[in-house]
Parts: C-alpha cells; structure tokens; sequence
C-alpha cells in the first residue's frame, strides 16, 4: 500500500528544529513523565515511518503534540502534525461543564481504576483543558443548588472543621515528604466521607459555602500531590474539579490559589501562552482583592515567572516587587487560610529565583536560591531540596563545579531522607544530564557524586 508522505509533520519538526533521533528523545520524556511507560521506548525509525505516512495510534500522536508545544512554547494539534481526529483519538480533556458532585461520584474508587478507564482518552496533561471557561460559567456554577426533598444528614461546622483539620494534616506531609506519601489516602477521604457530606442537608447557604470551600481545598491538594508526583493528567483533573467546587462555594481566593498551581505546572510542563493565561485569571478582580497578603503575594510570584516566561520582563519585575510588598504587609494579625502556610520569605525568594532565571539574570537567581536555603533550613524537606537542586545547576551555569557538586550532595541527603517526590527526582536526573560533559575527566567529586546519584535512581521509583 501506497503511503503519503506526511508533510506538515515533516515541517513542524525542521521548525522545531529537531532531528528524527532529538524528536524520538522528547517523546520519551513526555511519556515517562506522564507515567506512560509503553511508549517510551520510541526511537528514530517511529518518527521517520510517521513522517514517512505511517498513521501512530493510540496515546502516540497526543505525546508527540506535548513535546512540540513545549519545544515551540505555543500550542501544537494533532491536526496541525497531520494526524486526523480519527487516528489522534484527540483527547477529551477534563469537563469544565460537569457538576462537581456528578465527577465526584464518577471518579471511581482509585486513582488506578481512574487511570485505567481514561488511558486511552485523557492519560496525557492536555493544554486544551487549560481554556477557562466565560463569567456566565462562573455565575452558573457558583449559584445557590436546588435543594432536594429526600432526607439527609446534617451538616454543621463541626463537619467543616473536620475536614480543613484533615486536610491541614495532609498538606504538612506533603511539604515534609512529598506528594508521593499519603495521596492515596488524601483522594479515598475525598471520594467517600467528604463526598457523602455535600451531599448533606445544610442549615445555611453560608455553610453549605463553606463545605464547598473545604472540599474545593482537599481537591486542590490531591492535585498539588499528584503534580508533585509527575503524575500530571490527574493532577489536571483534581484541579479542574478544585475550581468547580470553589467556584461553588463563591470562594474567589480559594480559586485564585488553585489557577497559581495550574499556572505552576503548566509553566513546568513546558506550556507559556496557557499559564500566562492561568496566572492573569487568578489575579483577577476579587481572586486577588479578597484574598490575604500572603495569598496575594504567592499567586504575585506565579504570575511574575509566567510575565517572564512569556518575554514581559518589565512587567514581570513590577509584578515581583509587588509580591514583595504583599508578603512584607502580611501580618500575625491577619488570619490567612491554611492553605498558604509554607509561603513566606524563602518560599518567596524560591520563585523569584525562578522568575530571575527566565528574565536570563543568572547571578541574581544564584542569590535568591542561597536567600531561600537559608531562611527556610530543612522544615520543608521536599522543596529544600527541589531549591537545592536548581541552586546546583545555577552554580554549574557559573562554572562553580565544586560549589555545584556540595549543593547536589545536600540535595540528595534531603531527597534519601524519606522524600517522595517526583519532582525532587528530576532534579537529581537533570543533575546527572548536565554532569555528563565532566565524567570523562575522572574528578573526584563529579565521579562519586554521580555513582552515589545513578545508585539513588536505579533503586527508587
């Protein structure tokens, strides 16, 4: 049979700049980063037979559209690399339509059985789901519920209470050890108790918000966790089920914080144009005016790296010093929510670090990553060691070997000290990357630094 050669993705990739060996190379990573462990053995003959007309099935043509939005930093479709609706099983991204007590309900018993069901039609972190809905959504969503006639169980503050103190508790392992610690746990007491209690007959509009709020929280905290852990399609879910139910509850700080994570991890994820977008709506009229300080001053900082990140370094810099100012008003008389407790002065400088590396200002990132590993000492193992590893690569971007080599030695203490965390990993991953031009030279310090490195990753999940 006759195949036609497939032209739009043969010049997608020269604009990519890529070979079929460097395209092979992205998609994998793509793969292994969103858990898709069967496709990651790709190599340069799938991408010359695709390009030669070869149709790719399944997950193939969504990952291979991942790696070149973040090669390109703008959206790529399947249809744009040649790839019908019909051969790109195009992803069905999560429902922003769907009531949240409906996807609750349809969530199934666990992240597995969720993974299973979606494989073939939502396993990859889709930008398309990243489009946020128009105000009438919010309006709609946000509206009081029609109440049902059928007996239920009471819900009173009490209730509230139980779950903001159960998700407090989760929330300071998760800085401690990681998303990979206690997810499970954190999305079976959503799924069950805490879906069975919006359920509930509600005294109040007011607390029937406030469960709402508390429920929007542990959803977000499932996602963080799930993020954290690389496990990106279903952070994206929990996510997007987080702003439904926040928006419920006519919490606009609660939906602001939830947009910062989105915004987070799209920046992460190699997709600009999405979180500048994510990061511009969770400041935005009362998100940003209704919310604390601190909240203000860490949805600030997010937005500062995607202005960045997107090439607006001006406004980027305004937008820092302003975060500044906020976490400087912030206050012991203020009360802030629970949710915004590990942000303070080394958080702060963590990001603005990030924000100076994409404005290019390596020698100023250098000082906010040694700012923040200072202030912030070892109370949050798994971002001290998230900062350790970046602070390690902006010495090694100044040719400071032996001072990137201490750092990373730290990093890994940290890391082997009981953090699981996937994001932590990377950077012991991307360490060994850029260590690879030193090994030839048989150094001490790079010799045993990488063998104790390659040990840590050959041994560890």
């Amino acid at each position: 049979m006759t195949r036609t050669r497939n032209e739009l993705l043969d010049a997608i990739l020269r604009e990519a700049g890529w070979s079929r060996a460097q395209a092979a190379n992205a998609y994998n990573r793509i793969a292994q980063e969103n858990n898709l462990h069967n496709h990651t053995n790709i190599g340069r003959s799938h991408i010359s037979m695709w390009v030669g007309g070869t149709k790719p099935s399944g997950e193939a043509p969504i990952i291979l559209c991942q790696a070149l939005s973040r090669r390109l930093q703008r959206l790529v479709t399947p249809r744009e690399l040649g790839f019908t609706a019909a051969n790109a099983q195009e992803h069905n991204a999560p429902g922003w339509q769907t009531d949240p007590l409906t996807e609750l309900a349809e969530l199934g018993g666990t992240d597995l059985d969720l993974g299973r069901r979606h494989l073939l039609t939502n396993a990859v972190y889709s930008t398309a789901a990243l489009t946020l809905p128009g105000q009438q959504w919010w309006d709609t969503m946000a509206a009081p519920q029609p109440a049902e006639t059928r007996p239920r169980h009471r819900i009173g503050p009490a209730d509230i209470e139980t779950v903001r103190d159960l998700t407090a508790a989760f929330s300071r392992v998760d800085q401690q050890r990681g998303g990979g610690h206690g997810r499970k746990a954190v999305v079976q007491y959503l799924k069950t108790d805490v879906a069975a209690l919006l359920q509930g007959s509600f005294s109040t509009e007011s607390v029937q918000r406030d469960m709402f709020s508390a429920a929007g929280e542990l959803a977000y905290l499932a996602g963080w966790m799930a993020f954290d852990n690389s496990e990106h399609a279903l952070a994206q879910r929990y996510f997007v089920l987080a702003v439904k139910l926040a928006a419920r509850a006519d919490d606009p700080p609660l939906t602001a914080h939830i947009l910062r994570a989105m915004a987070h991890q799209a920046l992460d994820l190699g997709a600009p144009k999405q979180a500048l977008d994510l990061s511009t709506a969770s400041i935005d009229g009362p998100r940003y005016a209704n919310a604390t300080p601190r909240e203000r001053a860490l949805t600030g900082v997010v937005h500062a790296r995607a202005l960045a990140t997107n090439g607006h370094n001006q406004a980027a810099a305004r937008t820092l010093l302003q975060a500044e100012d906020d976490l400087t008003s912030a206050d012991a008389g203020t009360p802030e929510p629970h949710r915004t407790f590990f942000f303070g002065e080394a958080s702060l400088a963590h990001e603005t670090a990030r924000t100076l590396t994409a404005l290019g200002d390596t020698p100023g990132a250098l000082r906010h990553y040694q700012h923040s590993i200072r202030t912030r000492g070892t109370t949050f193992r798994r971002t001290h060691a998230v900062t350790l590893g970046y602070l390690g690569a902006a010495h090694l971007t100044q040719a400071n070997l032996e001072e990137a080599c201490t750092v990373w030695t730290t990093a890994l203490d940290t890391i082997e000290n009981g953090v699981h965390s996937a994001r932590a990993r990377q950077t012991i991953t991307d360490m060994r990357n850029v260590l690879s031009p030193y090994r030839h030279r048989k150094i001490p310090l790079v010799t045993d630094l990488d063998t104790r490195a390659a040990h840590y990753l050959a041994h560890t999940r």
